[in-house]
């Protein structure tokens, strides 16, 4: 089952802006990559796994509403 990247960071026990700190970005590019992760760049990527100790693989990506509007009928 795949997870948004808000519920990765929250999972890998950060807050946003620690992980923020940690991506080298602010934490409004975070905060909008968690609302709508299709615009992450694959560079990105390599980041994720790393910091969050989680596979991309394993991660939504695409707009929040869409995750839960999917997993709600589901």
């Amino acid at each position: 089952m795949k997870i948004t990247l808000k519920a990765a960071r929250v999972n890998a026990g950060y807050k946003l802006v620690e992980a923020a700190k940690l991506f080298g970005i602010n934490k409004d590019t975070l905060s909008k990559y968690e609302r709508d992760s299709s615009n992450v760049p694959r560079s990105f990527f390599i980041k994720i796994e790393t910091i969050y100790g989680i596979p991309v693989e394993n991660i939504f990506f695409g707009p929040q509403s869409d995750f839960f509007r999917k997993n709600k009928t589901a």
